[in-house]
């Protein structure tokens, strides 16, 4: 047995650490076999611990303190991850259910967990859009803008613009380099979107470059004028992005929603479906366009162009965006 302790002891028996304790509970729990299902529950578990030492985390270390408030904090904390283009809609998932049955082989059983992460997540699965963008209209995106100004919050009001002029993720439009994009738009007509990417992409080696429109000029000088005095991007010298996102960003959140946008992520949806009609001259297809009927490879090589533009190196994400061919 796996078990090192009684259960009513620290991480319900099975060891000192919560890191080693959710393993040692699944390798009780599976027996000798399925050990790539123990490994793969293992590593997300992981990501889990992480979180709890964390300083947004509850600070535990013993799973006997882990409640159903701690797990659906973590869920919040994951939607983030998703929000900000950290991780995908699937791995979200997989991690909140792999939690899930950790913990309920730590405790033996299942009285305390997530119930359904993806109505927990507020996402689809499925990988295909077929809900209408939040933020396609201007007008709305400007009001929004608007009322975080007057509530003092002109970094995210920034933010809010070069996600949807640009097509940047939440973390890429924190940590842009403004005066090299001013520069670049300026003397080229186009911009390199590098800082802040998912997936250790940076440099020559993985240009992804965004024509320049007038919103887009719009929005880098917008961000410009809020960018803290001595920083090249939207935090201050002495604030960090963990910080930003903590004391900043996630208070934003409720007036997005009072202004009808889920989240940041919906600007990015916004300025994909907004890209397919400029290349392909047809509405998206979760928009009601027909485009892909008309000419399939025309489409293909639209969906191939926005997905660079979006730092996707699959053509398949794009339509969690656009929709898809059905």
């Amino acid at each position: 047995m796996a078990r090192v302790g009684k259960r009513a002891g620290r991480n319900f028996g099975f060891g000192r650490q919560l890191s080693y304790a959710g393993p040692q509970a699944l390798k009780d729990l599976f027996g000798d076999g399925h050990f790539a299902t123990v490994k793969a529950h293992s590593v997300r578990w992981q990501a889990f611990v992480r979180w709890c030492r964390s300083e947004e985390g509850p600070r535990v270390n013993d799973a006997r303190q882990i409640g159903r408030e701690i797990l659906m904090r973590y869920a919040v904390h994951v939607r983030e991850q998703v929000d900000q283009g950290n991780v995908g809609i699937a791995t979200a998932q997989n991690r909140l259910s792999s939690v899930n049955r950790t913990m309920a082989a730590l405790r033996g059983d299942q009285y305390v967990k997530i119930p359904t992460p993806s109505k927990a997540l507020g996402l689809q699965r499925s990988g295909v859009r077929n809900e209408v963008p939040q933020g396609q209209d201007r007008a709305q995106v400007k009001l929004i803008a608007r009322a975080l100004s007057e509530r003092q919050q002109s970094r995210v009001s920034a933010i809010v613009y070069l996600a949807r002029e640009a097509g940047m993720r939440l973390r890429e439009a924190i940590l842009a380099d403004l005066p090299r994009l001013q520069r670049e738009a300026q003397q080229l007509g186009k911009i390199n979107i590098q800082d802040g990417t998912k997936g250790g992409r940076s440099g020559a080696s993985a240009p992804r470059w965004v024509a320049v429109t007038d919103q887009i000029l719009d929005a880098l000088n917008t961000a410009s004028a809020v960018s803290p005095s001595g920083s090249r991007n939207l935090l201050a010298s002495d604030e960090s992005y963990k910080d930003f996102m903590r004391a900043v960003v996630r208070p934003a959140r409720d007036l997005l929603h009072e202004h009808g946008l889920k989240g940041f992520h919906e600007l990015r949806a916004a300025y994909a479906c907004e890209r397919y009609e400029q290349l392909t001259g047809f509405p998206a297809p979760v928009n009601g366009g027909r485009g892909y009927r008309e000419d399939r490879e025309f489409d293909q090589r639209a969906r191939q162009q926005i997905s660079h533009e979006l730092g996707h190196n699959r053509i398949d994400v794009v339509s969690a965006y656009i929709g898809g061919r059905r």
